[in-house]
């Protein structure tokens, strides 16, 4: 269904007229689903050169298979694309993976509560944020409920990571629905770069947590390695001082093998975890309890002739007991292969497919629930892309997914895009792009109550949101010590999600009547100011404006800045000593009214012998706490905190 252009009330930013509207409803989709989740390293050896030692041309060189499932290095790669670093994430003194993720400047990340985040990129960011697509060594972290992450139970043994690649603008072509605004990939070290024995431990006066990982020799000629962690968070307070309830403790332990090399390589690699997660209903204390576990096997095969096969299967468990809310059981397994192929005349392509199935299990709660509470979904796609070499300084890439889905049949999902290399050390480039979200249970089998009188309910012909991007982006190195990126973006939307009466008084449904258009600019950069000293920094501008059928009301629920910066400086002070200091500025968010803050963050680290790294991090420097998300009344202040930390590579 889509909505009629003459027939629209415009709802641009402050957008109080949409909230009112959403605030006279008996029962919103919001309102229950915030209920769903809110109810209530280092080597021992050191490594060869530090990050500040590297040339920022060596740098341009990390390779990147997030934008095309081809390796490319950044320089090439014709898309908004920031990489984190192993080094990045040991300096940052982050223990989390979405705290981690805040080195990333094109990507917008809140802390709601102890556990709870929102990640979005380039808009649409909520506590159901839908429209970013996270993998974890290619394992999707999603949730057919509502299509997004629950990111409290995302753990990673950040020692582990080797590199995380976040690709801003749709990717859909080469990952499928979901990568609507963005692709977060997480991309774990081999077994053969993690040797030997870690601990870790840690404490502060917000948090606790300790790892142990223990890596070996297989006889059979792999590689392997073993780890366990726990995490350990405090309760958060409100501004008045009153307990939010949300203190958590978090376990997982994993594995992984590496067999063969690039020629012909497999690995098996698999983690569990089980946490309990405090909450509080009608201020009564309870905790929530969530697991999982997942298994994964991947087979890369190098062909010759820059020719490469990879085949991928995973299967993934997870479970929430959240009293009052659902009890739910979600089995998925997924398959997927690809193959790259060189042709003559300067054509390389790329194409593959996959199926993917899903049993969900909702049981429901008082206040909302899916019905049928049992559901099998299934996906499939085939992908084709084909990067074209028009001349020496200039590429073509252009390439199609059609995905097939139980909801809506099929999607496509086409892309092309134009790179020219203008000198050695730039590049502009230029993309058009049709990404899509697939409808969630949640769009078509919502119900709240969940017994009649219903206040709202799904809509069982919920089509597909559509977004059609363009982007401009420009990415140059002008001196030795200088690099920079920058990309302009326009995106439509439409056929968003929206709240609509029925012909029951008092009644909403959800529905598709409601489009919206955001633009923007991003831009990172990175100085070398000495061989000891590294300056980075980020800025993003976004605008939006979300357009509304007359009688309905805007679903989205996006609450984004107009703007947010960061700045990082990583100093070695001597050889055995390092100082690091993170400063980010995020503008204000409108619905609800959380206010802009600014938070410095540092680190002073000291490697007394080889093989042990001391640090002690402070969050929040020089602000006593802030509120990140969620109303006055009932959110989350984040204090400043400290953290002292030893690892031991033995």
């Amino acid at each position: 269904m889509r909505v009629r252009r003459g027939a629209v009330c415009r709802d641009k930013r402050p957008r109080h007229v949409a909230a009112a509207a959403l605030a006279i409803t008996p029962l919103t989709l919001l309102g229950a689903l915030l209920q769903l989740t809110s109810a209530a390293v280092y080597s021992a050896a050191r490594p060869p050169a530090y990050l500040v030692d590297l040339t920022l041309e060596q740098l341009s060189e990390i390779v990147v298979t997030s934008v095309s499932r081809r390796e490319e290095s950044v320089a090439d790669a014709a898309a908004a694309v920031f990489v984190i670093t192993s080094e990045d994430i040991r300096r940052s003194g982050a223990t989390t993976l979405p705290e981690v993720l805040r080195l990333a400047p094109n990507l917008d990340v809140a802390r709601a509560d102890a556990n709870q985040y929102v990640v979005s990129a380039r808009g649409f960011n909520n506590i159901l944020a839908d429209k970013l697509l996270v993998m974890i060594d290619g394992r999707t972290l999603y949730t057919p409920l509502f299509s997004g992450v629950w990111w409290e139970a995302q753990s990673v043994m950040l020692e582990d990571i080797d590199r995380i690649e976040v690709v801003s603008g749709p990717g859909g072509t080469a990952w499928g629905t979901n990568a609507v605004n963005g692709v977060i990939n997480v991309v774990t070290r081999a077994a053969s770069a993690s040797q030997g024995l870690l601990i870790s431990a840690g404490a502060g006066n917000r948090e606790r947590g300790a790892a142990v990982r223990q890596g070996g020799e297989l006889t059979n000629g792999g590689h392997y390695r073993v780890y366990g962690s726990y995490r350990n968070n405090s309760h958060t307070e409100r501004a008045d001082g009153s307990n939010v309830y949300d203190g958590a403790n978090h376990r997982q332990a994993g594995f992984r093998a590496d067999w063969g090399t690039g020629a012909d390589a497999f690995t098996l690699q698999g983690d569990a975890y089980t946490a309990d997660i405090k909450q509080a209903i009608n201020d009564v204390p309870d905790a929530r309890e969530i697991s999982g576990a997942n298994l994964l096997a991947r087979w890369t095969r190098d062909l010759g002739h820059g020719n490469d096969l990879n085949l991928q299967l995973y299967y993934d468990r997870s479970t929430r007991d959240q009293p009052g809310i659902l009890d739910k059981v979600l089995d998925i397994w997924d398959l997927s292969f690809h193959h790259g192929m060189r042709r003559r005349a300067g054509h390389y392509i790329v194409w593959g497919g996959g199926y993917r199935y899903a049993r969900d299990d909702v049981d429901k709660g008082p206040f909302a629930g899916v019905l049928p509470p049992e559901r099998t979904l299934r996906w499939s796609n085939l992908f084709i892309q084909d990067k074209i070499s028009l001349r020496d300084d200039l590429d073509l890439t252009a390439g199609v997914r059609m995905e097939l889905n139980d909801y809506t049949g099929t999607e496509w999902m086409p892309n092309v895009r134009l790179a020219w290399r203008v000198a050695a050390d730039q590049m502009l480039w230029a993309s058009v792009a049709r990404a899509v979200r697939a409808p969630s249970r949640v769009d078509r089998e919502y119900f709240a109550p969940p017994t009649p009188p219903h206040r709202v309910i799904g809509d069982d012909d919920f089509q597909s949101e559509v977004a059609n991007v363009a982007e401009l982006g420009y990415r140059a190195q002008p001196t030795a010590a200088l690099s920079y990126s920058v990309t302009l973006f326009h995106s439509e939307y439409d056929r968003l999600r929206s709240f609509g009466p029925t012909s029951v008084a008092g009644q909403q449904k959800i529905g598709n009547q409601a489009e919206a258009t955001t633009q923007g600019i991003e831009a990172w950069g990175s100085y070398r100011v000495s061989r000891d000293w590294r300056l980075s920094g980020g800025w993003v501008a976004l605008t939006d404006e979300v357009r509304v059928e007359p009688g309905s009301v805007n679903g989205s629920q996006a609450n984004d800045p107009s703007h947010w910066w960061s700045l990082r400086s990583t100093l070695d002070i001597t050889p055995r000593h390092q100082f690091d200091v993170a400063i980010r500025r995020i503008g204000a968010r409108p619905d609800p009214d959380v206010p802009a803050y600014t938070a410095v963050d540092a680190r002073l680290a000291w490697q007394p012998e080889p093989g042990l790294d001391l640090s002690l991090s402070v969050r929040n420097l020089f602000d006593p706490g802030h509120p990140e998300w969620g109303d006055a009344l009932s959110r989350a202040e984040h204090e400043r905190s400290l953290y002292l930390k030893a690892v031991w590579q033995l």
